[in-house]
């Protein structure tokens, strides 16, 4: 039985109703990629311990230049994978971490590429062929010192897995059923998102099989204890949605705006900053229609800027309705409609960084359920072709000499 088959899929319920209904509605695919996240998480995991040692010696042999510098990168919501891990990134590897989309490298790579300085290019990409994927690479090969390339795909067959020239690289493939189908990516940007993450942090793998389990409990409570209420939020007559996020948070609050903004084909227009940013101009975007969504940290002092925030906007103009994503009673704000716990564990504690995988599905959820209120088909809402699954109609030119 697959991945896909095993969660959630027994009894032919999937978020919550029969995948038949899904089926229909055009939504099959989402939402089984929706649900199949947590089991994924565990399966990414595993995959990362068995070849944590090749990894290892890659990595390793990158590590050993001094001049090394890390460049994260991707289109579209794989960019935003590149945002949430930079901080993480640099704390763990003791090595300065940029996240560059590979929309900007491909147009000035001098900006970003020296022939002074030496480059580990960690490529994230949901099919890996996106044309600004693959120019990327011959980017960095042609105006770098040196490069190694760490390829994060969810398709081996994609073209960014079969072209890194004769630079040094390295292919970590996700579990097959990570490739997504449906045009929002859902678990191949979480699942991208941790094999990142654990990679990072190759040298704690034991001591934090822990923690990967207590995320995926996390993402199998928010799916099946919140779908519901989400659904119910969805069904509200609101135009525009604020995500804010701090830390790791922020880039989280980054794919989640784009999430709700795909899946309702723009319909739904959704704005992401952090909480200490947003009170430089940024507030002025909620209205009463506007749904705000909390993305609290679990960080005692950055949860004090967060609740300032928090409590300064509801001493405003508070929109129409506020969701705070939390990880347990302790943590929450007390000042939002909707409160989301994690866990009802007031002792359980996630590593931050990992809290940046589980708080999109709320994200997920809303634009999922928003986009069949609207009348919608999730997998597909883009009807006249704006967006696609791979991103059309974009020509790479030859760079000047």
């Amino acid at each position: 039985m697959t991945t896909g088959e095993a969660v959630g899929t027994a009894a032919g319920i999937i978020l919550g109703e029969r995948a038949a209904v899904w089926e229909e509605k055009g939504a099959i695919h989402t939402a089984r990629e929706i649900e199949q996240q947590p089991q994924l998480w565990l399966e990414t995991y595993v995959r990362i311990r068995k070849q944590a040692s090749a990894l290892r010696e890659f990595l390793n042999n990158s590590f050993q230049y001094e001049d090394l510098e890390i460049i994260l990168t991707g289109a579209g919501s794989s960019a935003f994978i590149g945002e949430i891990l930079a901080g993480p990134f640099q704390q763990y590897t003791g090595r300065k971490t940029s996240a560059y989309a590979s929309t900007q490298l491909i147009t000035h790579p001098h900006h970003y590429f020296s022939k002074e300085r030496r480059v580990l290019l960690i490529s994230f990409a949901r099919s890996g062929n996106s044309p600004e994927s693959v120019a990327a690479v011959e980017m960095a090969n042609r105006y770098s010192r040196e490069v190694f390339h760490l390829i994060i795909t969810c398709s081996p067959s994609g073209k960014l897995a079969v072209t890194t020239g004769q630079a040094p690289n390295y292919l970590f493939l996700l579990p097959e059923q990570a490739n997504d189908q449906a045009l929002a990516m859902t678990s191949s940007f979480t699942t991208m998102l941790l094999a990142g993450l654990l990679i990072a942090r190759l040298d704690q793998l034991s001591s934090i099989e822990s923690q990967i389990q207590l995320l995926s409990q996390y993402g199998e409570r928010l799916i099946h204890q919140y779908a519901a209420e989400i659904g119910k939020v969805a069904g509200m007559q609101f135009d525009r949605v604020v995500f804010l996020g701090s830390g790791p948070l922020f880039g989280t609050a980054m794919e989640s705006h784009l999430k709700v903004q795909e899946l309702t084909n723009g319909k739904i227009i959704c704005k992401f900053d952090s909480f200490l940013g947003f009170r430089h101009g940024p507030k002025v975007v909620i209205s009463p229609e506007t749904v705000v969504i909390y993305l609290l940290s679990n960080n005692q002092y950055v949860r004090q800027y967060e609740l300032d925030l928090v409590r300064d906007v509801m001493s405003g103009e508070p929109g129409l309705y506020q969701i705070e994503i939390c990880e347990n009673a302790r943590t929450k704000s007390g000042y939002t409609e909707l409160s989301i716990h994690l866990s009802e564990n007031d002792t359980q504690t996630l590593d931050e960084d990992l809290l940046a995988v589980c708080s999109v599905i709320p994200a997920q959820l809303l634009g999922f359920f928003k986009s069949l209120e609207l009348t919608l088909e999730p997998d597909q809402p883009s009807a006249n072709g704006a967006i696609s699954r791979v991103v059309q109609g974009v020509n790479i030119y030859p760079q000047p000499h």
